[in-house]
């Protein structure tokens, strides 16, 4: 079973060939992408809705979380085992975004600072991203 099909089983979906195309997407990529990236690789098979249906299981079953962007559109990044295995984004780590060549990246090792809210608050999640000079460019 190669791995996109075990993410998909093991999020309790079908293993479809949309899906699996989808999700191989993910996985052969380096940073995030957006909508339009995805749908420029699988529009000569699925339509704008599908990809959006699907991305928007994939962020329910916890496989992609989103990365929200300075110019309110959005990224999806594929979720690192422990998120997929437990079926929901839970590790705050911090995006950085290139501002030479444009890639939004996952920095797993840098945290997010604790953050202690007044009395009367509660938090629901944290969202960081930090833009800059990538080390490629």
């Amino acid at each position: 079973m190669n791995r996109s099909d075990s993410i998909l089983k093991n999020s309790s979906l079908s293993v479809t060939a949309g899906r699996k195309r989808i999700l191989d997407i993910f996985l052969s990529a380096n940073n995030a992408l957006a909508h339009q990236d995805i749908e420029q690789q699988c529009s000569d098979q699925y339509d704008r809705v599908t990809i959006y249906r699907t991305l928007q299981t994939f962020l329910d079953k916890g496989i992609i979380h989103n990365i929200p962007t300075t110019d309110n559109s959005v990224r999806y990044a594929l979720c690192n085992d422990s998120c997929i295995n437990t079926g929901h984004h839970h590790d705050n780590h911090v995006h950085f975004r290139c501002e030479v060549c444009g890639k939004t990246l996952c920095l797993d090792e840098v945290t997010i600072p604790s953050v202690k809210l007044p009395s009367g608050y509660s938090m629901k999640e944290i969202n960081m991203v930090v833009s800059g000079i990538c080390k490629s460019c």
